[in-house]
């Protein structure tokens, strides 16, 4: 990995070590995933510690996004299982993910561009409102105290992003940095125990990754809520994350700390491009 790959991110970063690391909250074991006979994943076997950041890296065409996407239960892998807090998957579906506490953002974004930034986040709440769809339209009674908790925490959500000044605002009218802030306020608005993010700092320039980094490692320590990260830029992923595994052509190559990792042969094989 070249100093040219990577965009240092020192002063959002904090001393290593310092937050106490729990026990195994994600257990990936041996998923293998094929979409006819290309091999998307093959043995893949890892695990995700409570309050860490875990960065899953490599080249593009790697299956980073597929493994995410058999973790929340948009692709059902053809062999292994996935456990979360003890107990064992081999197949489960978005919804069922999502109660569980698993969040979730993807690498294009998704957002209701003709709704508010408070809107947009309030969806995430979905899954916390208790009232039924007549009760909530009406907003009678106990519907109306609901939505009003929800959109307190839906403010707090707004609060902590720095956007209040955007709240009413239609998310199509944002520029591309802060529609990636609501994207991740929505997905918070689910308070999951993990947070999966795919590129969550994509076609940033650098001051809006740094404020992303911010944001996930603020996530991280002040929630404690647990990360999995895909990401390319090399200097994100080397300040925050506590642990990274690295994908190429589907297989695992790499897994260990940052430093570990960053001196690992393959690893380094497999970014400069050398031939397999």
């Amino acid at each position: 990995m070249t100093t040219t790959q990577a965009t240092t991110m020192s002063e959002a970063a904090p001393a290593q070590g310092t937050k106490k690391v729990g026990d195994i909250i994600l257990d990936v074991n041996n998923i293998s995933l094929s979409f006819g006979g290309v091999k998307a994943l093959t043995d893949i076997s890892f695990n995700v510690r409570e309050h860490e950041i875990r960065a899953i890296i490599g080249p593009n065409g790697a299956g980073k996004s597929s493994m995410l996407n058999c973790i929340n239960g948009v692709y059902t892998p053809q062999q292994g299982a996935i456990t979360f807090r003890g107990k064992t998957f081999n197949h489960m579906d978005s919804h069922q993910v999502a109660v569980m506490g698993i969040g979730r953002t993807f690498q294009n974004l998704a957002l209701f561009k003709g709704m508010s930034v408070i809107d947009n986040i309030m969806t995430g709440r979905n899954l916390k409102i208790k009232s039924n769809l007549l009760m909530q339209a009406l907003r009678i009674g106990p519907a109306q105290r609901e939505e009003e908790m929800h959109r307190e925490k839906v403010e707090l959500i707004i609060d902590f992003l720095e956007i209040q000044a955007y709240r009413k605002t239609p998310v199509g009218q944002l520029p591309y940095g802060l529609q990636k802030r609501v994207d991740l306020g929505r997905a918070l608005a689910m308070e999951p125990q993990v947070l999966l993010l795919d590129e969550p700092m994509a076609g940033m320039n650098v001051e809006e990754k740094q404020d992303m980094c911010r944001f996930v490692l603020d996530v991280n320590e002040e929630f404690g809520t647990t990360v999995v990260l895909i990401e390319h830029d090399m200097g994100v992923v080397m300040d925050i994350s506590d642990r990274v595994v690295v994908l190429d052509y589907g297989k695992k190559i790499g897994d260990g700390t940052p430093d570990e990792v960053r001196n690992n042969e393959e690893v380094i094989s497999a970014y400069l491009g050398t031939e397999h």
